[in-house]
């Protein structure tokens, strides 16, 4: 091997060389024209497998192979924007989404653009991104006839509604209203007297799992055992604050959200409270950061919806003008961890 050579294994480019599809292909073990396919957005799964798709992209990221697609660009009209319309960016779960999605589609040529408060439609009226996700769509008929018309001039949209039916564009439905009560009926097992942290309580799906759920139970509902909090985490730590503070507290703490449990864990750690012995929280979202907590946090969610939402968005790349619209299912489940876990000598 000559001194300018470098090692087979060492496959990173030299410095201020532009890595090149026959160099992620190389890395990747795959053909050139794999490469392309994936990397273009054409991937089918019936084509390519999705292991092979995930290999290339991970070679592509490896490599730092990013495509240039400024001819692409003049040439279709697409901005190679992948809007994410995310309600509550404090919230861990949007913090999650937008960084699996981002990781997904940066291979592709394709950044991510979020935006905060659910103001799409602003951005919609200057530029058309390749792909838009809306994690709230009211179903105001107005808001719809907006989507249809967006889809209709191309814009491929995945809206997640449990209610919404697709029009051209796709819908995501977790099931969440029907299984948040599991949460509560876990905590009802071992706790006579259990509290609410809530972002509100009127025509919200989530808290009247918890009212419903306790009233079948034949427990009282307690307006000083209710907190609400603001839609951020200093808002509902503050109202885990009042709630824990009280001098007759309740002994388990059902949250609407995985950042409001995750606040409580932390008022119950400022309080010398210990989670689960003296308080069990139990959140809804299944986040990545709840998952990560000390306790880990219980909570009910989806399993693998951030990886899963990612291909769906990857998958919409694709020129897909005038199809249909498809349903996805993500089914919740509650995932008992350690922050509502009974102790062994408890």
């Amino acid at each position: 091997m000559s001194m300018g050579q470098r090692p087979a294994a060492d496959r990173s480019p030299a410095a201020g060389d532009r890595p090149t599809l026959r160099m992620v292909a190389a890395e990747a073990g795959v053909s050139v024209a794999t490469v392309s396919y994936v990397l273009s957005g054409r991937h089918r799964s019936h084509t390519i497998k999705d292991s092979t798709a995930d290999r290339v992209r991970e070679a592509a990221a490896r490599l730092g192979y990013r495509r240039n697609d400024a001819a692409r660009a003049i040439r279709t009209g697409k901005s190679d924007l992948v809007l994410l319309s995310l309600s509550v960016l404090a919230d861990p779960w949007s913090q999650a989404v937008a960084e699996t999605v981002s990781a997904a589609v940066s291979p592709l040529g394709k950044t991510a653009l979020i935006v905060a408060d659910g103001d799409w439609r602003t951005v919609l009226s200057n530029r058309t991104p390749d792909v838009i996700f809306i994690d709230s769509v009211s179903p105001d008929p107005a808001q719809i006839a907006e989507l249809e018309a967006f889809a209709a001039q191309g814009v491929q949209i995945v809206a997640f509604s449990e209610t919404l039916e697709p029009r051209g564009f796709d819908v995501i439905r977790s099931g969440a209203e029907p299984r948040c009560h599991l949460a509560v009926e876990h905590l009802l097992e071992h706790h006579s007297r259990v509290g609410a942290l809530t972002s509100r309580t009127s025509g919200f799906a989530r808290f009247d799992a918890y009212v419903n759920t306790m009233r079948s139970a034949g427990r009282p509902i307690r307006d000083e055992d209710i907190e609400i909090f603001e839609r951020h985490p200093e808002g509902a730590y503050r109202a885990a604050m009042a709630l824990l503070t009280k001098p007759d507290r309740p002994t388990a703490i059902y949250c609407t959200t995985d950042f409001a449990a995750i606040a409580a864990v932390r008022a119950a750690h400022r309080l010398r409270i210990d989670v689960p012995r003296d308080l069990a929280v139990v959140g809804v979202g299944n986040t990545p950061e709840g998952e990560h907590l000390d306790p880990s946090l219980s909570t009910v969610g989806p399993v693998g919806f951030n990886e899963a939402l990612a291909r769906i968005i990857v998958g919409r790349l694709t020129d897909r003008e005038g199809a249909p619209g498809e349903v996805f299912d993500f089914p919740w489940q509650l995932i008992i961890r350690e922050s509502s876990r009974v102790p062994a000598d408890g």
